[in-house]
């Protein structure tokens, strides 16, 4: 362990000369290295690859028709819906709108229908913003979506979150409908 002395204007270790700020700034990233070393919640997931492109919050991983198979193989946005419909959100918005409460109201009578299927719902969004604020917006879309479909009777062990944020677009051009089209959360389901 380093002993900071009282300097002038600062503190010294081992003779250098630390400034306030950056006694304060260390003293900070310490804190944050130790808060982030100390969480209750372990990870149980492993890194994002091909082979394994993650794992949801219920341990369901993706199947052959996710979106990130989809894109891999060059199909993503065809045809290929399945039997669930995409919701989409509004601009820096994770709320449901009215239009798309219909759309999963359709989806529960779907899951009602067939009960032994689970469903993982995808968050999506536009590529404005960083990464980072991209995947914790695709979360709460994700879970605004599970959220409503439990409140129409879906069981919770029966659905799954994940986010990829802006990684996986559906519309790659700079136009306010494309990017309409990425902000959405996607029904994957998995028997």
């Amino acid at each position: 362990m380093t002993v900071l002395l009282p300097g002038r204007g600062g503190s010294v270790n081992n003779g250098r000369r630390f400034g306030r700020f950056a006694a304060i700034a260390a003293a900070a990233m310490m804190a944050l290295a130790m808060a982030a070393g100390c969480s209750s919640k372990q990870n149980t997931g492993t890194p994002l690859s091909p082979v394994n492109p993650g794992i949801g919050e219920n341990g369901l991983g993706p199947n052959g028709s996710s979106s990130l198979n989809q894109f891999q193989g060059g199909t993503l946005g065809a045809n290929g819906q399945g039997p669930l419909s995409d919701i989409h959100f509004d601009y820096n918005d994770y709320s449901v709108r009215a239009q798309d409460g219909e759309i999963l109201k359709s989806n529960a009578d779907w899951l009602s229908k067939h009960s032994a299927t689970h469903v993982q719902v995808e968050g999506h969004c536009d590529d404005r913003g960083s990464e980072e604020y991209n995947i914790a917006l695709g979360a709460k879309r994700a879970q605004a979506a599970k959220d409503y479909l439990e409140t129409l009777g879906v069981g919770a062990d029966r659905m799954s979150t994940i986010s990829y944020g802006k990684e996986l677009p559906v519309c790659t051009e700079e136009t306010d409908e494309c990017w309409a089209q990425n902000r959405r959360d996607h029904f994957v389901v998995q028997q």
